[in-house]
């Protein structure tokens, strides 16, 4: 659980994330309404995602490379202040050394001294909205509560959230809703937004989550379309009208990718320009995160991907 000491910093900090957000929360029926900056690079962010072989975390040593120099995520935004000049985060939940209330007022308050903050939480969780089994359903629905009380403490406006599977049993759209609803009930009150993304090309098929979005129609719920994940199962056509659908749902954030490498080290590219056009089309206002995914070293990769959205987001 959260703890509530320390409750005058916790006061502070949400008041100069609002400053810098420009929250007004509960200021449209939509729900948690955000004041977007208007300046191209000041829309782009960088997620912690690509940087897993540096980051020291109990949950990433799977990823950790120990030939890379190791880097705690508290120090995550000085670094990408630093080397890329950019201010906004998104950090992974497996790359939190911890989620007790102490660490995560230490990261906030080296995030704020960097100039920086999070944007989006981008967030794994384990159990499935749609198992047939309520007691599982039930472990996903309040894995996803407790991201959002993280959330909070961090300044962060959403979540991401993940639609796991189970074995290969189809996604089933009433179950996920019906869990969702709870969540986005749970977000509502702590006025965080949650973000479903076409990541899991199974579970997350951008056409999957849009009948979910479409079923829940909640104000605090929406999607996360991602430049290139659907390029790993299906062809461009497909990618251009997922990310079409996805977009049409979006609001506070969206995956950047020029590239992402597939089974048996494939190499899948996609248009960034078109992926920008359609942003457009659909008159998105949020934010553009950096997941670089693709083949070499992820500073190179990701400050490619900067000065393609600088290039295109116009």
């Amino acid at each position: 659980m959260i703890e509530t000491s320390r409750r005058t910093f916790l006061k502070q900090s949400a008041a100069l994330t609002a400053s810098v957000m420009g929250f007004r929360a509960g200021a449209s029926p939509s729900g948690l309404e955000l004041k977007f900056p208007t300046i191209p690079r000041d829309r782009l962010s960088v997620a912690s995602w690509p940087f897993r072989a540096f980051i020291e975390a109990p949950t990433n040593k799977w990823a950790r490379d120990p030939k890379q120099p190791g880097m705690d995520l508290k120090d995550f935004a000085a670094m990408v202040v630093k080397r890329f000049g950019l201010h906004n985060i998104e950090p992974l939940d497996q790359h939190f050394r911890s989620t007790e209330t102490p660490y995560l007022q230490e990261f906030r308050e080296a995030t704020e001294k960097a100039g920086a903050h999070v944007v989006n939480v981008a967030v794994d969780i384990r159990q499935s909205y749609y198992d047939t089994a309520a007691a599982q359903r039930q472990m996903a629905i309040d894995a996803s509560r407790r991201w959002i009380d993280i959330a909070s403490v961090l300044g962060s406006p959403s979540v991401r959230l993940h639609i796991a599977g189970v074995g290969k049993e189809k996604p089933n759209v009433d179950r996920t809703v019906e869990s969702l609803g709870q969540v986005a009930e749970h977000a509502a009150l702590k006025k965080i937004l949650v973000n479903l993304e076409n990541d899991d090309n199974f579970t997350e098929d951008p056409f999957f989550i849009v009948q979910v979005l479409e079923k829940l129609n909640s104000p605090h719920v929406h999607a996360l379309p991602d430049f290139c994940n659907s390029m790993l199962t299906h062809d461009a056509e497909f990618n251009w009208r997922g990310l079409r659908a996805m977009f049409k749902h979006a609001y506070n954030i969206s995956h950047v990718k020029d590239s992402e490498v597939g089974d048996k080290d494939k190499l899948f590219t996609v248009d960034v320009a078109k992926c920008f056009e359609i942003a457009k089309e659909s008159s998105y206002k949020g934010y553009f995160s950096m997941e670089w995914e693709g083949a070499g070293e992820p500073y190179a990769g990701t400050q490619r991907l900067i000065d393609l959205s600088l290039k295109y987001l116009v």
